[in-house]
């Protein structure tokens, strides 16, 4: 078990499961906030990492397979890291603790041979629905089944025309996200199936607009339900061969002689890493103890 406690957060590791929880102060993002407790299994992680920051501690990051999580698939990496529920603000004195976490999640990945490549099923659920999301010209709602824009007054007259927008999800092909930064305002488009005319968002009755200077009450929203839409579409990668099986079959019981064979196996990968130096002896020892302890 490793576990690190921040004001912004807490982060704990099983073996199996990483487990995010929010923090409760003010000076947590709402976006977080909105999400709460977020459990990510190891199988759709691809990385983790603790950077140092100076003098002011470092930041933990953790880094999804592409095609795991529909938060980052729409998010696209550009999350500022206050809202960003895979980054975690580490202090300067808990340095110790954050390598720790960092050591046994790699282990766990090596152990596991969890690959970094794309899958082609969500790994997570999405966020809970129903959800709201206000923008400059109007509210996204989405109950789970049904999208809804809604119009007020800042509007443009190519929006309200048609009056309010509705989209059962057989209607959509997918959603795209994009951030406000700085002054520049963001949107939030679903694209139904078919082809239609590319437009301004401001003028795109199937798109919300985002103002630039509302970010943190307009970048949660918008992008929680954008994740919430995406994660009840049919996958993006999705084909119509089965999914590997190291992801769809349960694990089944070992023999004691296949058991044997895939000790001697796992160590003399974990030999093969130290002699390349992609392992250090202490993360060698590590991880040997690791799989020794398991078997």
């Amino acid at each position: 078990m490793a576990e690190i406690l921040q004001r912004s957060g807490t982060w704990t590791f099983d073996g199996d499961t990483i487990r995010i929880v929010p923090g409760t102060g003010r000076q947590v993002h709402p976006l977080r906030r909105t999400l709460g407790e977020v459990a990510v299994p190891l199988q759709a992680v691809a990385g983790v990492a603790y950077e140092r920051s100076g003098k002011r501690g470092g930041r933990l990051r953790l880094r999804m397979r592409d095609g795991a999580d529909p938060l980052s698939q729409v998010a696209g990496g550009r999350l500022h890291e206050a809202s960003d529920p895979y980054q975690l603000g580490v202090e300067q004195d808990r340095e110790g603790v954050a390598e720790y976490f960092v050591d046994e999640v790699r282990n766990a990945l090596l152990l596991e041979q969890v690959p970094d490549t794309p899958t082609d099923r969500w790994l997570l659920p999405g966020p809970p629905v129903p959800l709201t999301a206000p923008g400059s010209d109007g509210t996204a709602s989405f109950d789970g089944e049904l999208v809804q824009l809604e119009w007020n007054w800042l509007a443009e007259e190519s929006k309200t025309t048609g009056g309010p927008r509705r989209f059962a999800l057989a209607d959509l092909e997918s959603v795209v996200w994009t951030p406000a930064v700085g002054w520049e305002n963001g949107s939030l488009r679903f694209r139904p199936h078919g082809s239609h005319a590319t437009t301004k968002p401001q003028h795109d009755p199937n798109c919300l607009s985002l103002w630039g200077i509302r970010q943190a009450r307009e970048t949660g929203g918008s992008v929680l339900l954008g994740a919430a839409v995406v994660a009840r579409l049919p996958h993006p990668l999705a084909s119509d061969s089965p999914a590997p099986a190291a992801l769809t079959k349960p694990p089944q019981p070992e023999t004691s002689d296949s058991g044997h064979d895939d000790l001697l196996r796992r160590l003399r990968e974990l030999g093969e890493l130290r002699s390349q130096g992609i392992l250090t002896e202490e993360e060698f020892a590590a991880a040997k103890k690791a799989v020794l302890d398991r078997f």
